[in-house]
């Protein structure tokens, strides 16, 4: 097949593009410039970052392949950087990479890859894509601790049969291992853990965007006032830390972000438990009348999956009725949705 690779600079991407090129595909690497041209120093490193396409475009000449740097800045602050900071202005804690994923990786670069005549897209990501019941299915990468499917529950439907992820049936000491064999000059490169077009800390960006708006902080049982925040941006459903009381009868933690009345509502830990939740921006990778009423939700990257019911199931939203509790249900953060290892679908948490 002809394939378009998204090289992002990284390790991941680029065993998958090696391992394409060894199957015989006729590959295309690209990375997406996201950056502005002014950007601090400090998000040199980081990916998509302009070492980053430096270090993609050697690799792409060490494989023996095309490289093209395609410019997505407009998409980009369009898709992602605006409604991140939109969603925090709400007192929402958004997720850019799965916003990133559907609209940019999975959505512009898609129909970048039909402009060149090619026949799939392929990407780092640790996530295996096979045949369920005669229909293309996504699920869980092989390394458990590194399955990256969670990020990709926005994936539009029509795509999932146009994506090839070569390295989702590995761990991620085998795709170092294939890069130091081959030489690849990434082999070694740490992971990025930051957020791409911050620069430093997440706080310092939202103030310099934002700016400072003070409120309240109340008690959610009493009323009172026991503080002032500087700004609904920078907090989170169950932070605990950083809210500036001086009281110390008793541990208080973020149970509720009122962004018009700039007010945090504070409460004890059990205040912050949720068993019931709706989603918005839903979206679904089979037909919605074929999802199993039981099923497991995944409410954050790094958590476990726990059991759960779908309620009230639309086109674009969905109530989810949880088996046990869980502490500091965000909204602005996704909800994933699986059945086994099988990714389903999942919305933004309303």
């Amino acid at each position: 097949m002809k394939v378009l690779a998204a090289m992002s600079g990284g390790v991941d991407s680029s065993v998958s593009a090696l391992l394409l090129h060894r199957q015989g595909h006729q590959v295309i690497g690209a990375m997406m410039r996201f950056w502005p041209d002014q950007r601090t120093d400090s998000t040199f490193e980081t990916c998509c970052s302009p070492d980053a396409a430096y270090q993609a475009r050697r690799v792409a000449r060490q494989v023996g392949i095309p490289f093209y740097l395609l410019d997505y800045r407009e998409v980009f602050d369009r898709s992602i950087r605006r409604p991140f900071l939109e969603a925090y202005r709400e007192g929402k804690t958004p997720n850019p990479c799965v916003r990133c994923n559907t609209f940019v990786k999975f959505g512009a670069l898609l129909e970048q890859a039909r402009a060149l005549g090619c026949d799939a897209v392929a990407t780092g990501h640790y996530v295996r894509h096979r045949d369920a019941f005669g229909t293309p299915g996504l699920f869980r990468g092989s390394d458990s601790a590194k399955d990256q499917s969670y990020f990709l529950w926005g994936t539009p439907g029509d795509a999932a049969a146009r994506l090839i992820f070569p390295v989702g049936h590995l761990r991620k000491a085998q795709v170092r291992e294939l890069a130091l064999d081959a030489g690849l000059i990434t082999a070694g490169k740490p992971e990025s853990q930051d957020i791409c077009f911050v620069p430093g800390a997440l706080r310092e960006y939202l103030s310099s965007e934002l700016g400072h708006a003070p409120g309240p902080i109340r008690d959610l049982a009493s009323g009172e006032v026991l503080g002032q925040h500087q700004g609904v941006q920078f907090y989170t459903i169950g932070q605990k830390r950083g809210l500036g009381l001086t009281r110390s009868d008793q541990e208080r933690y973020v149970v509720r972000i009122d962004a018009e009345a700039r007010t945090l509502w504070v409460g004890a830990a059990q205040d912050c438990l949720s068993d019931r939740l709706t989603a918005e921006q839903a979206n679904w990778l089979l037909d919605p009348e074929d999802l199993p009423e039981s099923l497991e939700a995944q409410l954050r990257y790094r958590s476990s999956a726990v059991r759960a019911r779908l309620y009230a199931v639309q086109k674009d939203s969905f109530t989810l009725q949880l088996a046990e509790p869980q502490f500091a249900v965000t909204p602005g953060q996704s909800v994933v949705l699986y059945q086994g290892d099988r990714l389903l679908g999942g919305g933004v948490i309303a």
